[in-house]
């Protein structure tokens, strides 16, 4: 299992990002985390295979409809997950 860090930028608050990042998480399978950061990004950080990780960050590019992602940063991480849950923070 891989872990990954996510700094997602452009129209991601306000447009249901969030709720976006962990439906799709759950449809895969992925364990993590998402919140609001106070500089108007996303962050997210999620746990699977590769193969599953690598479609997770293509959706995410793509966001959802009402959003737009501006540039995506990704930082391999260490983070371990107890089990497959993705959760949003607050």
């Amino acid at each position: 299992m891989k872990s990954v860090r996510y700094l997602i930028f452009g129209r991601v608050q306000g447009v249901a990002y969030r709720a976006f990042a962990r439906d799709l998480a759950q449809q895969l399978g992925v364990a993590g985390w998402v919140r609001n950061r106070p500089d108007g990004s996303v962050e997210c950080v999620a746990a699977a295979d590769g193969e599953v990780l690598r479609f997770f960050e293509i959706e995410l590019k793509k966001g959802p409809r009402w959003g737009r992602v501006d540039k995506i940063e990704i930082y391999e991480c260490r983070q371990a997950f107890d089990s497959s849950i993705f959760k949003i923070r607050y």
